[in-house]
């Protein structure tokens, strides 16, 4: 049962607001000097306070100094003031210093017991965002709290403020980009631009033009002189995602940016200076593409000047429960969904999957459970795991129950496997799509038929 401290010397209003919000265990204070001490020694999420309190019952300067002595103590406590018909000024000063709502009497259960328990609500949603921003490592994006990423973000924190080259290993999904950009937040280039290109995703006759930029009549369609990528990071970071994708021929030019700190457009004569950090990244094995002869080895010397491995997320132990109900509460503010948390069944089909698409495959799987969940806990089918269903759920005998429950799992499964493509979904039921949209309305499950 959550604590709520009530704050007021009048006997009456105290054992008035104590029976209206009896959902809560209540702690009573009557003035500044005892309301300090319940607040050091209950820590309350919530607090009610009369503004009048003794020995200054007639005015607010007591309420009010009793206020900032709170908000000093404990800065996260939702503070709802409450005050007399005539006192809205005093009210909207103690809103200005800090409390959370303001409430004017006569006391009306309904209405006070909508106010506490939306202070509550938002009090408890803060703490877990609080406490997801000291896991992820101060705001720089890595999170978790397994030993391999507490060694990554003390890593990330010590090359942050130098220019060293960094260069990021690790399998696909890993969050190789998140990493680069944690190391660009740490550094002193926080407020300049962070960009990313993907030396994979463009063809190689023109990742040299979208690195380097062009002048006009550089070649057919080259109507006006465009920056490349590199120009585009000037003063911040540029991050070089699958180096180990970039052509052969391209290597060279690369490796000359990286050690005069100047570029020529495509189609230019005049060197350009510029003030670029440099982070890469690949899931390749550089050092065998080195012994084969598809990669420079000068150019991998200058890159991995530091490397950096972010783990496989089946080797990361706890984190991916951390990761899971991070998301979760994410996506389930995106999407406006009132999800709570994750079932038994879903916590272990978790716990237990390999996830061979590491943090990617997690973060899909928990945005589309979110979408798919018809209740306010995420099940193992939810994810899409429908090894994992729990099986102490007693079968019920009634046929049409039993035939509900297995076309809603099938629906669901079928939705899940076709990425939500009703089309797909209907092709695998075996099923024409307008019979599909019947049995989602039928149903009434949360997928979207537009």
């Amino acid at each position: 049962m959550e604590k709520l401290l009530i704050i007021d010397d009048d006997k009456g209003i105290q054992k008035q607001l104590k029976w209206s919000l009896s959902d809560y265990e209540v702690i009573l204070a009557d003035d500044r000097e005892s309301a300090v001490a319940a607040v050091r020694r209950h820590e309350p999420k919530v607090i009610t306070l009369d503004l009048g309190l003794p020995p200054d019952e007639a005015n607010a300067s007591e309420g009010l100094a009793a206020l900032d002595e709170i908000l000093a103590i404990a800065p996260h406590t939702k503070v709802i003031v409450i005050t007399g018909n005539d006192d809205r000024s005093n009210a909207l000063k103690a809103i200005t210093a800090g409390a959370y709502d303001f409430y004017q009497k006569p006391i009306d259960s309904d209405v006070i017991n909508v106010i506490v328990s939306r202070a509550f609500s938002l009090a408890i949603i803060e703490e877990e965002n609080r406490r997801m921003r000291s896991v992820a490592g101060s705001d720089i994006g890595i999170i978790g709290n397994s030993e391999s990423i507490d060694r990554l973000r003390t890593m990330i924190k010590r090359i942050a403020p130098t220019e060293i080259t960094a260069l990021i290993l690790g399998e696909s999904g890993t969050g190789k980009e998140v990493t680069a950009s944690a190391v660009h937040l740490a550094s002193g280039r926080k407020k300049k631009p962070f960009v990313a290109i993907n030396c994979a995703s463009i063809p190689e006759n023109l990742l040299e033009s979208e690195l380097f930029g062009f002048e006009k009549g550089a070649f057919t369609g080259a109507h006006r002189t465009t920056k490349g990528k590199i120009e585009c990071a000037e003063g911040g970071t540029l991050f070089l995602d699958e180096i180990g994708d970039m052509p052969f021929s391209l290597q060279a030019k690369l490796l000359r940016f990286l050690q005069e700190k100047k570029i020529e457009r495509l189609g230019g004569r005049q060197e350009i200076s510029v003030d670029v950090r440099v982070v890469c990244a690949t899931n390749q094995n550089l050092e065998e593409m080195v012994a084969e002869k598809t990669f420079r080895e000068d150019l991998y010397y200058r890159v991995s000047e530091i490397t950096l491995n972010i783990p496989p997320l089946r080797d990361r132990d706890e984190d991916v429960l951390i990761l899971a109900q991070y998301f979760l509460q994410r996506y389930a503010l995106d999407y406006k969904r009132n999800i709570k948390g994750f079932s038994d069944d879903a916590l272990s089909a978790i716990k237990s999957h390999r996830w061979p698409g590491n943090i990617r495959e997690l973060q899909n799987k928990v945005k589309s459970s979110v979408i798919m969940a018809p209740g306010t806990q995420v099940n193992a089918i939810d994810l899409g795991f429908f090894d994992h269903v729990d099986q102490g759920i007693e079968l019920s005998l009634n046929l049409r129950q039993v035939r509900e429950e297995a076309e809603t799992i099938a629906i669901q499964k079928a939705y899940a496997l076709s990425e939500g493509n009703m089309s797909k979904a209907a092709e695998l039921l075996g099923v024409a799509r307008p019979t599909l949209y019947s049995l989602i309305e039928k149903y009434g499950l949360p997928i979207n038929i537009e």
